[in-house]
């Protein structure tokens, strides 16, 4: 980028630093002199994920083997480490960071931002970058930056360079000819083979003919070729930054001039502003949020969901009012805000030619009014289920998580009524290879007159204990015209388990 001008955070110790911020929140942090690793699972066994300065005094190294080191240091403090947390906390950063300027972008181990144009908002570069290093430093967290032309020197810089280094375009050669060719953030086999070539810095990298070098990495990957990698860092290659958009936020508030109780009278407003910008963004709320900011500093809120993306005012209005009866307004408030917390894609239409509504609306606006009332877990639906086993095909799930799904396609005959569990019955006389000519079920006796059948049904190996048995299934009509459903629970020599029992498992209507 033409004119680009780049810096990079670089965290070095960003997991310790917020393992210390919340660990010191809640009880006493260890000694300073006690070494402190951060534990994540490896391929064979804990692995020290982070040290801590004592630790690194000690030579303890990121990769080895916990049980190693607890071996060697039998004083070492050992904690879980939380690397999905770590990424959070970076992108949270990353966006926090868009107070310097609008693009910023999280990585692994640092953030990047594109201050061009921003500088002299803060009195220019130099006083920039040290204002963000204090504004980390007062978060707890150990920080190095530096700023530079183009990405992969402010990369470079910040990892292997001087603390807060600011580099001009024009110094930009002079600046990196120093530095490691590690900088270049390579594998480390890639390291070794520079360094055996005699080429240790990135001034001797540059210095060597390119023809060569060309050739010895002519079937490298661009994220891992040296020379592309130097390219880019020197700006003789584009290297973009592409910062992601911030998040839509679709938030409603409401400002009263003094202390109210009653949130009532303002939801209607909030619900109609909402919906508004819903409207204008073309998407629908799927979660909703109504929070009250009392006048003595705490809030107060409560969540309701859809049973499908909405943007009628009106809806909203009738399930945020069922919430209220629980909130309590303190001393009164003074701010009320209704936010949609998840929101999906829904484009501007009419649901009908006369201008009605279609019946899937009410169906679902039934749904968000039912839950809002009984609760969210309390309102099902069916759901199918991929399973040959007849009591699983079916099963009831929150009304609100998923959409309604048609009945899968039967290729034979399944009764309408289901027992859960099968009911045992007694046989008097069975046909040979066959069902049971007599049987008794309930304390009533039932004579066959004819049979469908068998149709079997093996175990489900991925998901049945070891030991589960064949059944065979039979659609049987009795005497009085009533037709059942019956099967044969394992086979006679399949060494799993005695005689074969007998069960009615459905009715036919």
């Amino acid at each position: 980028m033409k004119n680009a001008r780049i810096v990079s955070v670089f965290f070095p110790d960003l997991a310790m630093d917020r393992w210390k911020r919340i660990t010191a929140a809640q009880r006493t942090l260890p000694d300073e002199a006690v070494p402190v690793v951060l534990a994540a699972q490896g391929s064979h066994g804990p692995v020290v994920h982070a040290v801590n300065a004592a630790g690194v005094g000690r030579g303890i190294m990121v990769g080895a083997r916990v049980v190693d080191v607890q071996a060697i240091h039998p004083d070492l403090h050992v904690e879980q480490a939380d690397p999905q947390g770590d990424q959070v906390l970076l992108e949270r950063l990353a966006h926090w960071a868009r107070r310097w300027c609008p693009w910023t972008v999280a990585e692994q181990d640092g953030i990047l931002m594109d201050v061009r144009g921003s500088a002299h908002l803060f009195g220019g570069e130099a006083q920039m970058v040290r204002d963000m290093h204090s504004r980390f430093v007062m978060q707890g967290l150990r920080a190095r930056l530096a700023l530079a032309p183009t990405r992969g020197a402010a990369q470079m810089l910040a990892r292997f360079g001087a603390q807060g280094v600011i580099c001009r375009p024009e110094d930009l050669a002079a600046a990196l000819a120093p530095l490691s060719v590690a900088a270049l953030r390579l594998p480390g086999d890639t390291v070794r083979l520079l360094e055996r070539l005699g080429l240790k810095t990135i001034g001797a990298l540059e210095g060597v003919p390119r023809v060569g070098l060309m050739r010895r990495f002519a079937g490298v990957a661009e994220a891992v070729n040296p020379l592309v990698l130097l390219d880019r860092a020197l700006g003789r290659s584009a290297d973009p930054l592409d910062a992601p958009p911030d998040a839509q936020v679709m938030l409603a508030r409401v400002r009263m001039a003094e202390p109210v109780i009653d949130p009532l009278p303002w939801v209607e407003e909030l619900a109609g502003d909402l919906a508004a910008q819903l409207a204008r963004a073309e998407r629908g709320a799927r979660r909703l949020r109504l929070t009250i900011y009392r006048v003595d500093g705490e809030w107060r809120w409560r969540d309701v969901a859809t049973a499908s993306a909405s943007r009628d005012p009106a809806h909203f209005v009738r399930l945020v009012v069922r919430k209220l009866d629980g909130i309590d307004p303190g001393f009164g408030f003074d701010l009320m805000t209704l936010e949609a917390l998840r929101t999906e894609p829904l484009a501007l239409h009419q649901d009908r030619l006369d201008g009605g509504r279609s019946a899937g609306a009410d169906v679902a606006a039934l749904l968000d009014r039912l839950a809002a009332k009984l609760g969210p877990t309390k309102v099902t639906w069916a759901a199918w289920i991929e399973s040959h086993k007849p009591e699983r095909v079916e099963a009831r799930v929150p009304a609100l998580v998923g959409a309604v799904q048609g009945a899968p396609e039967m290729l034979r005959a399944r009764p309408l009524r289901l027992f859960d569990p099968p009911e045992e019955i007694a046989v008097l006389y069975a046909v040979p290879e066959g069902p049971p000519a007599r049987f008794a079920w309930r304390r009533v006796v039932f004579l066959m007159t004819r049979f469908e059948g068998p149709e079997r049904i093996a175990p489900e190996w991925w998901r049945d204990r070891s030991g589960t048995r064949l059944r065979d299934y039979y659609k049987v009509e009795v005497t009085d015209g009533r037709r059942f459903w019956l099967f044969r629970d394992g086979i006679v020599g399949d060494a799993r388990g005695g005689d074969a029992r007998w069960f009615v498992h459905g009715v036919f209507g």
